[in-house]
């Protein structure tokens, strides 16, 4: 095994989506139905879809698919673990030549949807990523999103595409500045019925 995923930086997601509606199991096959997933390895099973691929595609299919959710306007949360540089991961690799174009960024870009985040991100095998992480952070305030602090994680609040651009920013920088294996955990609301809590 080694820190390179099969020669190669391929990146992944484990997610759930859980739609609070009696309906759940068909806004879940819909949203996969809808989301195209032809750029990235897709494995689903009774726990979670994983995704697998270039960064980009990753990140561009997990929005997809919680926008697809989302815009029905039930409550939906959506649970995910993207990483980079495990070891011996190798399956899917083929899908590292597909080109960077986001294949679903046309057809989500026009669905505005606010959300609620929560991420932690646990950069393994050395680098530099606390100012990193802090640069990114700052970053996502110029681009309207509300940044706060949470017990264990950074909390998020604002536009979809404005808070999966910022998380997509600290995954790649963290990885840059040399973490051999980065895990990002993120938790997502979108449509709760309940008012925001002081945080």
């Amino acid at each position: 095994m080694n820190d390179h995923c099969g020669g190669l930086r391929i990146a992944g997601c484990s997610f759930s989506v859980h739609p609070m509606a009696d309906q759940f199991v068909e806004y879940i096959v819909e949203s996969l139905e809808k989301v195209d997933t032809t750029k990235v390895w897709l494995k689903t099973d009774e726990v979670t879809t994983t995704i697998r691929g270039r960064i980009e595609h990753v990140f561009d299919v997990a929005k997809a698919i919680l926008l697809t959710v989302a815009q029905t306007g039930i409550h939906a949360a959506f649970q995910g673990t993207f990483s980079i540089g495990c070891p011996g991961d190798s399956s899917g690799d083929v899908y590292m030549a597909e080109t960077a174009d986001r294949i679903n960024a046309p057809s989500v870009q026009s669905i505005q949807q606010n959300i609620a985040a929560k991420f932690s991100l646990y950069p393994m095998g050395g680098g530099s990523y606390m100012e990193t992480i802090y640069r990114e952070i700052e970053r996502m305030k110029t681009r309207g999103v509300a940044v706060s602090s949470a017990h264990y994680s950074t909390r998020l609040d604002g536009d979809t595409h404005a808070i999966f651009t910022g998380l997509e920013d600290v995954f790649r920088e963290t990885e840059k500045s040399g973490s051999s294996h980065t895990v990002m955990t993120v938790t997502i609301s979108a449509n709760s019925p309940s008012s925001k809590e002081e945080h």
